[in-house]
Formats: C-alpha cells, structure tokens, sequence
C-alpha cells in the first residue's frame, strides 16, 4: 500500500510502497477516503525537516542536550547510530482521516468491515491509503455522512475540547484569538452552542473568511484601530466572558492581548502553541483571570490504557473523552448544526500530496483547509515488498521481527557483512519502519504478515518488539522449526513459560535471550580473574525514573522494570558466579505508584555464591548507571559502567579503562550467530535462560510476601 513519509534529515517527501499495516488487538484497518493536513503541526514538522544540520539543532536544544549525553556515555559510535537512525528514518505524516472499515481486529466491538469511520492520532491516521487504529480513535458514521468533512475529526475534536475547556453557557461570549482551521472550527463550534464569537486573527483574509461564511458574529483584525474598546461594545462593556488561544506564534502578545480583553474572573484557554509567560500586570492579577489548557483531543489523550488498549472512562464520571469529542463533532457535521464546506480550499489526489505540502510550506497562494482524495478503487494486498536485488542464502537466514530503537542501534549494525549470513525478511508494526531497516540493512523483503519472515527462507528470527509479544513470537517461532534470539526479557507469563520449555526440549533449536552484558570485554576480564570459590557480588543500577505511563511500566505491555531490566543482572551475577540461582528475597521502598522500580534483591546459587541486586529509581542522573564489586577468596574486582575496571589482588591492583563504553552488544550478536554456524547452538545455556526468567516471577512473588524468601 501506498504511504506518504519524509526523511527528517533531508526533508525528501517521497510516497512509497510500504507493508500493509499489522491487524493488532483491539484495532481497526480503515481504507482511506480522505485525509487532512495541518497546517500547523504538519507545516512545522515539514519545515523542520527541509532545514539544514544547524537549523535543526536551533529548533531542538533539547534533542541536542541529549545527543551530548549520550556522546559522552556511550561514546561516538552509539551516538552517531542513535542520530543517523532518527535523520534516516521514513516519519509517516498524517492524524486525521476518513474511510472504510475492512479489517476488525481481536476484542472490537461496535465496528464492522464496511462501516464508514473518521479516525485520529499522529501514528495511525496517518496519510496513506491502508492505516490500522485503535478502537478509541475511531468513530463510527452515519451512512450519509461527508467522509471529507469527516476527515477534520482530529482537528475538530480538538477544537471542541478547546471550548469545552472554555465552559461557557448560552449568551455568554468568546474571543477567538487566531483563525485558522482550529480557530474557525472553535468558532463554528461556540455559534452552534449560543456563544456570541469575536474573531481576531492577524491576516485580514483569515478574518474575512471567517465573517463571509459566519464562523464569528464579529470578525477584527489585530492591529485594528480600538480593537480592544470594538470588543468591549461588542461584550456589552462586560469583556470576554472566555478567550480562546488557537494560534501559533512564539510571540507574547496573544496571552497578554487575551488579559486585556477578558473580563474580570475570565477564563483564558490556550488551544494552539503560544507562550504562556503572561505580564502579571495590569490585567491578569487584578482580573483574577484563569488560564487553561486544552490537552490536544480531550480526556484519555497519551493515555496508553485509553488510546493503546482501549479502556474507555465511565461517562458518569467523565463525560466528555477524546472519542466522545469526535463523536460530538461529528454528530454536528451530519445534523447540519455547522458547515465546514468552505474550509476546504484545496483538495489535491494523494498522488499529488508533495504539491500540497510544498503549497503549506512556500504559502504561494492563500489556503485554509487541504485535504487528500484516495484512490479507493485499488484492492489492498498484503504482498511482500522487495528491498534488495540479492537472493542469497547462507547457513544463518535471519529475519526480524520488531526493529525499533535498541535493534537499529545495537543488533542490526552487528550482524556480520559475511555469505554465510542470509538477510531475509523484516517485520514491524510499522510499515514504514519494516521499509526502511530492510533497505538500510539490506534485507531481502519487508514483510506485511508473521507467515513472510517465518516461510523456509528464514532459519533464524531475531525478535526485538515490545514485551508482551516476546512470549507468544518465541513460542511461533519455535513452532515454525526456527532458532530464536529474543530481546529481554523471555516471555512475561509464567505458561509462556512452560510452553516455550515444552518446545525447547522437543526441537533442536536454540534459544538465545539479549543478555548482552556477559560478552562484554570488561566482564570476561573480570570472570577470568576469579578462581572457582564462591563469589560474593553487588551490583548497584543507578537506574533513573521512568513515568508510570511509560509502556515499559505497563504491567500487561512491558511486564514492569523487573522483567525488562533487572533481568538483565540475574543474569550477569548467573553468569559471574557459574551457578544458577536457587532462592531469592526482595524488597522494594513504597511508591504511591506502585511501581516496585526501587528495590533491593538478595539471590542465593547452588554453589553458595551470594549476590545483591541494588536497581534504584531515584537516584542523580549524574552518577554513573553501573557498578559492579564481586569479592572471592582475597580477590576483588570493581567494574564501573562497563568502563572501567580495576583487580585487587595480590601487589598492585590491575586497571583497565575503555575509551567508550562497551556492554558487549557486538560481542553478543557475533557470538549467537557464530554459535550457530558452529554447532547449532547458542552462547547462553537455555538452563540460564530458564533460571533468569523464573528468578524474575520469583522477586515479584518475594516483594508481594513483604521479602520473603522464595525458592526458585
């Protein structure tokens, strides 16, 4: 299918053929009618990637500020990994949209293939002709309704839980400071609800557009003569009784026009992006004025239970959500309550779509509205896209399925350039992710279904998605007679467990996890040093917070930082020692979130090694993540963020210190492949493997029994 996406680092806009979107739970596939573009955020996303290097830089200091940190912990190689992957990446554009439903996924109810659909949200309404979206942002349509005015769901629900934040009744009035498309929709919104509405906007042909086609009762220019005394007789000499923001400017003056202009115990909402840094006098103190802020689409935005899995509020305690803002507006279009017919001043063929945002950019000609017509006599197909002219094989076919962030920048760019390596297929959620990886790292195809990268090409699937599916992907894996190298952690059920042992101990098949910490350079020095007496180990992990909306901390999604991180040191002090852990204890400080990501975990193994696991949360970023002290029969050995590492013995103690921080990725990746071209068989024990995952079932269990000990 057909998608429209740029490049951040040159701006290239390009519509290219992608993969057919995945089908997950609780989501639906919509073939497009139509779609819209933003001016505004689109506008600027366009721009920002049409700018060179530096102008980027100047956009993003904070983007900059981390790609310094991350220079100077890891190094210029994972830094330049980490900024080419987001300069070089496909970024789909699109988040608001209007068609058909032809696929209905796992546990959806309400829609059905053929339903007419608007549908939201940046990463799935996206500009294309087939896109995948969960049930929340999508909303069911009269059959008579126009899908290109539809197609302004996004926008129009943001624009009404911009008046919704505004809370005015009949008869009271508003000040919309900016009218373009947010604007006027607030506007139309307001006049439909009873709501006197006063236009401001900067361009005189903005506010003639708005009066000619009564989005506002009255329509004025900023810089009008007595602007502020023409909106005083307007209000009855009362003020407005709320003041709408819908404009984009790093200028103060909309905040401090909306104070002069509010009457006393106003409200002052800021729907579009503007400062908020308001001169306290002479209006908002003595006003009392209130400020709000509009959060995008309404309640249940970034809410990854709302939007990801599809948990709605109970409406008696919240009325108005995201989804039932869409629904709102669109109930208006159909009952004719406001006509938005006018605001779509340009519609362009998608084919077309680079037109259409160069006319956004370059502003040659006024517009207001653009929207994208389909194409929606072709059929979809979920074929296999071709990425390399070479067909080659070797004796280790890979294929991939996820390939974010982490496999971009630390699996993929290790896997050796050699014959006896075949690059098959790669699978992700997004299309143009699978596109991109596959060409860069010269895959043979980007896959649209599980059955591409699991056909008897593959021999070998590396998987690298998010948690919940690591379990269920090694398990098909398995099933299809391939090797597996799955990312932390193994699975995050106890029966994924057991299943995948089932299937391990009937298939000869490896299965190796990224433990990647043990093939570190500065590990093998360490373990070399130590003798076969029982060792005693801490390992501290200045870990950092990470916020309780975080996928990772999502319990059903990422499993919680037990399972996705503090596997990775059970298996270090498994692997330091030689023995398996037996028995574990743990105890985490109370947070209100209940996260359990500051603990302390105390693990016994069968040769009688002991080791701590210190994983904090709430420490300074500015001491360093990793320390590790292992004490063994006169020996100590200190190793300090994979850095450093300094022997205790006998004389004077042995140092040694990396330029870069290596935690063995590319030790780890060479040694599972050359495992296989070898003997068949992974560098990890699966016996390891076993132990690490169930120690990890085995601290949640200790900390839910206040740290008692729990046999593993």
């Amino acid at each position: 299918m057909q998608q429209l996406t740029q490049k951040l680092g040159s701006g290239d806009m390009v519509i290219q053929e992608v993969p057919y979107p995945q089908l997950g739970k609780g989501m639906v596939i919509v073939k497009n009618h139509y779609s819209i573009i933003s001016a505004g955020t689109e506008g600027s996303t366009v721009q920002a990637a049409r700018k060179s290097l530096l102008g980027k830089a100047k956009e993003r200091p904070q983007q900059v500020k981390q790609v310094i940190d991350t220079f100077v912990k890891q190094g210029p190689i994972q830094t330049y990994r980490a900024v080419m992957k987001k300069l070089d990446a496909y970024s789909p554009l699109g988040y608001s949209c209007a068609g058909e439903v032809i696929e209905v996924g796992e546990g959806v109810t309400g829609f059905e293939i053929g339903d007419r659909v608007a549908c939201a949200g940046a990463g799935y309404a996206n500009h294309a002709e087939i896109v995948s979206v969960p049930v929340n942002l999508c909303v069911k349509l009269q059959p008579s309704a126009d899908l290109k005015n539809a197609a302004y769901n996004t926008l129009g629900a943001i624009s009404m839980q911009g008046v919704r934040q505004a809370d005015l009744r009949l008869g009271e009035s508003c000040v919309v400071i900016g009218l373009g498309l947010l604007g006027q929709l607030a506007a139309l919104i307001l006049k439909a609800s009873g709501v006197t509405v006063i236009g401001v906007d900067v361009a005189e042909s903005a506010v003639k557009q708005a009066i000619a086609f009564g989005a506002v009762d009255v329509g004025l220019i900023r810089n009008a003569h007595g602007i502020e005394e023409q909106i005083l007789n307007a209000t009855n000499g009362i003020g407005a009784d709320a003041v709408i923001i819908a404009a984009a400017t790093s200028s103060m003056d909309p905040i401090n026009f909306a104070g002069a202009i509010a009457r006393k115990k106003g409200k002052v909402v800021v729907l579009g992006a503007v400062p908020t840094g308001f001169d306290r006098d002479p209006f908002w103190y003595r006003k009392e004025l209130e400020l709000k802020m509009a959060c995008s689409y309404g309640p249940g935005r970034y809410d990854l239970n709302y939007e990801e899995k599809g948990i709605d509020y109970p409406v008696a305690y919240v009325r108005w959500t995201e989804k039932r803002n869409m629904e709102a507006f669109q109930s208006l279009l159909v009952a004719n309550k406001i006509n938005i017919d006018y605001l779509t001043t340009h519609e362009f063929d998608f084919d077309n779509a680079k037109q259409a945002f160069d006319l956004v950019v370059d502003k040659s000609e006024p517009f207001t509205g653009i929207a994208l017509k389909y194409d929606i006599t072709k059929e979809p197909s979920k074929h296999t896209i071709k990425t390399s002219d070479s067909q080659a094989l070797g004796k280790v076919n890979i294929s991939f399925i996820g390939a974010g962030s982490y496999a971009q920048g630390n699996l993929l760019p290790n896997i050796p350039d050699d014959s006896i390596v075949g690059r098959v297929g790669v699978l992700t959620n997004s299309g143009t992710t699978s596109k991109r990886v596959a060409e860069k790292f010269k895959f043979q195809f980007c896959a649209s279904e599980e059955a591409d990268v699991l056909n008897d090409k593959t021999n070998t699937v590396f998987i690298a998605t998010r948690h919940d599916s690591h379990g269920p992907y090694v398990i098909k894996s398995l099933q299809a007679n391939k090797h597996v190298f799955v990312e932390k952690p193994l699975c995050l059920k106890e029966e994924e467990l057991e299943k995948i042992i089932e299937l391990k101990e009937a298939s000869d098949k490896s299965v190796m996890i990224g433990f990647n910490r043990r093939f570190s350079p500065l590990t093998e020095k360490l373990k070399k040093s130590l003798g076969n007496n029982p060792v005693s180990m801490i390992y501290r992990i200045n870990a950092g917070a990470i916020p309780k909306d975080n996928w990772i901390q999502d319990t059903e999604i990422g499993g919680g930082r037990i399972h996705g991180e503090v596997c990775h040191f059970v298996d270090y002090l498994t692997y330091i020692n030689g023995s398996l852990p037996i028995k574990v204890s743990a105890t985490a400080i109370p947070d209100a979130n209940q996260l359990n990501d500051t603990l302390n975990v105390l693990l016994q193994f069968e040769n009688g090694s002991t080791g701590v696991i210190a994983y904090y949360s709430n420490g300074s970023k500015s001491l360093s993540k990793e320390y590790i002290e292992v004490f063994s029969a006169g020996f100590s050995g200190v190793l300090n963020d994979f850095k450093e590492l300094k022997l205790y013995g006998k004389g004077k103690p042995k140092k040694k210190k990396l330029f870069n921080q290596n935690k063995g990725q590319k030790e780890m990746v060479e040694s599972f492949i050359n495992g296989l071209i070898k003997d068949g068989k992974a560098p990890i024990p699966f016996s390891e493997v076993v132990a690490v995952t169930k120690t990890c079932f085995g601290i949640i269990e200790s900390i839910k029994r206040g740290g008692e000990q729990v046999d593993i």
